[in-house]
């Protein structure tokens, strides 16, 4: 079974993380399957919007922290973590939310156009917790859509947002019951569907560039910030004690 699963039909591409049992997530094989993906919902001239969710009851509890003690970063160059964070499609993307939007997963979602998410689901940024920092969107993008002070907390803290909130301060643009995000989803794909396609895909490239959304040089100058996060012996020891049940003992180093 493919780790990523695909669906096209009437303008719309449903895009799935398929690792259900990894709470979906993201290692190298799923980056390169839904950069796979993505490209072929650009490329086709049938498809307007897509949807991105998660199979399993869980959008995405981020990178795979088994796979990056190994030595693997689940990142492809020029197009970020997941093939998606610095290079989102040039067409509308809608994340469909169930259960938790997790780190890497939340800043999955936060490269989406427009959020669905169930009253339940639960949006977070923990890398601090465990040594890393949000360098795939999440502390460039959040302070654009949230204010200051409620991204600031998210991100220093690594404390979740519920979905709730996050309605309340414009991050997620539907609230559904539990179970229904990707069926609002597709609602709410249906109505972009059914406009111009190229006028679709022109009027997202315009709004998005008018919030400097995904700004390149923004992402080169975190590196120097983040870099070194990312090779510190915290950044290991966050990561192992993760995945062996146990809190950390940080070194500063």
């Amino acid at each position: 079974m493919s780790v990523v699963l695909t669906e096209f039909s009437d303008g719309v591409a449903v895009i799935t993380l398929n690792r259900p049992e990894a709470k979906n997530a993201v290692d190298l094989e799923v980056a390169k399957a839904l950069a796979a993906a993505i490209d072929e919902f650009e490329a086709r001239p049938d498809l307007t919007i897509a949807i991105l969710t998660g199979a399993g009851g869980t959008f995405c509890a981020g990178m795979d922290l088994k796979a990056f003690t190994r030595g693997e970063r689940p990142s492809l160059p020029g197009r970020g973590f997941g093939g998606i964070t610095e290079a989102p499609p040039t067409k509308p993307l809608i994340a469909a939310v169930e259960g938790w939007a997790l780190a890497g997963g939340c800043e999955l979602a936060l490269s989406a156009d427009l959020i669905v998410a169930a009253r339940d689901a639960k949006f977070g940024i923990p890398e601090v917790k465990r040594g890393l920092a949000a360098a795939a969107g999440g502390l460039l993008r959040l302070p654009k859509v949230l204010p200051y002070p409620i991204a600031m907390e998210m991100a220093i803290t690594g404390d979740p947002l519920t979905a709730e909130v996050a309605h309340a301060h414009g991050l997620v643009n539907r609230l559904t019951e539990p179970g229904q995000a990707l069926a609002a989803a597709r609602e709410l794909a249906a109505r972009v569907a059914a406009n111009g396609p190229l006028a679709v895909r022109a009027t997202k490239q315009v709004v998005a560039m008018s919030a400097n959304y995904t700004d390149p040089d923004a992402f080169a100058g975190q590196r120097r910030f983040l870099d070194p996060v990312f090779a510190s012996e915290d950044a290991q020891e966050g990561a192992r004690a993760f995945a062996e049940k146990r809190p950390p003992v940080w070194r500063g180093r």
